[in-house]
């Protein structure tokens, strides 16, 4: 597994595990059996850093992680905070002392005394631009050792400019060839921030193995992202993304990582494969890269996409 800068002094491996999809909220139920195996093997395939949230399976996600590599010290986890389930409904909440007593509780489900990055899970532009006094109290964990890095899993490109502007050190973002205008138009000022991209296959979308009439089961967030007629023009789009076919890059599927690979900001692509036969497709396919993808492919791509309106 090759590797790249991250945090100051720190490196991860360019692919990092996601668990959004293993902790079975968003596209149905996965046995803890298969949780074990598509963790343990992504450890065995190099992966050190692996993506997660304190309200992944209410907590059990955070468990299972620190069960199985809590204890090992080459190991980084990236752990979004900032979701209050025990409010009826559910709401967002930043102010320091739940940030602090979510930190402390995301600790011990992990088994680390101390966090490697701390992500505030989707806030609001306002929340970012009011943040002195949250700012203040990330700085005091860091100063105390709780957390060795913080950042903001951005839902637009607003939100990823204000956390930019709040001096974050880790970002993560939407990323793919449908989704990289946001990623690629911020204003950095200089720094170097961490950047991970995240939805870098459209939640499945660029695996290319959808018929027309796809239709998603009954508990999977997809069945809200797309209408009908919104997920039929994206998969004519798929024509394009065909057209990055050839060589050793053979799928929609590794096509659409390579992409997201072959940009140098990004620090490390987050996968979220399912079971092991998916985790095992998207590490062979990511190649052998640099070069990912052969010179020029990616940037007819994005204007032939750009010419159709289909990407941003």
């Amino acid at each position: 597994m090759r590797t790249r800068p991250f945090t100051p002094g720190k490196v991860i491996s360019e692919l990092a595990l996601g668990t959004w999809g293993l902790s079975g909220d968003g596209y149905g139920p996965v046995s803890e059996a298969v949780q074990d195996e598509v963790i343990q093997r992504a450890r065995a395939y190099g992966i050190t850093l692996y993506e997660t949230a304190d309200v992944y399976g209410k907590g059990s996600m955070e468990q299972r992680l620190g069960k199985l590599l809590g204890a090992d010290t080459a190991v980084s986890f990236a752990t979004k905070l900032g979701t209050d389930l025990k409010s009826m409904p559910a709401r967002k909440r930043f102010d320091p002392e739940y940030i602090q007593q979510c930190c402390r509780e995301s600790c011990e489900r992990l088994q680390r005394s101390c966090l490697d990055v701390l992500l505030l899970h989707n806030p609001a532009v306002q929340t970012l631009e009011q943040s002195a006094e949250l700012v203040a109290a990330l700085g005091e964990l860091k100063a105390g050792g709780k957390i060795a890095a913080w950042g903001v899993s951005a839902g637009s490109a607003p939100v990823a400019q204000a956390a930019l502007a709040a001096g974050v050190d880790v970002l993560e973002l939407a990323y793919n060839i449908f989704c990289h205008s946001d990623l690629e138009g911020l204003d950095y000022g200089g720094r170097q921030v961490a950047l991970l991209a995240r939805s870098v296959l459209s939640y499945g979308l660029l695996c290319g193995q959808w018929p027309d009439n796809k239709i998603f089961a009954a508990g999977d967030h997809r069945q809200e992202r797309w209408t009908t007629e919104q997920l039929r023009s994206r998969l004519r789009q798929l024509s394009v993304v065909s057209g990055m076919l050839g060589g050793e890059v053979l799928t929609l599927r590794s096509a659409a990582l390579r992409f997201v690979l072959a940009n140098p900001l990004v620090s490390s692509a987050v996968i979220g494969p399912r079971n092991r036969v998916q985790l095992d497709q998207l590490v062979r396919e990511a190649g052998n890269g640099p070069d990912y993808l052969p010179s020029g492919v990616a940037q007819r791509a994005r204007e032939q996409l750009a010419r159709m309106g289909a990407s941003k």
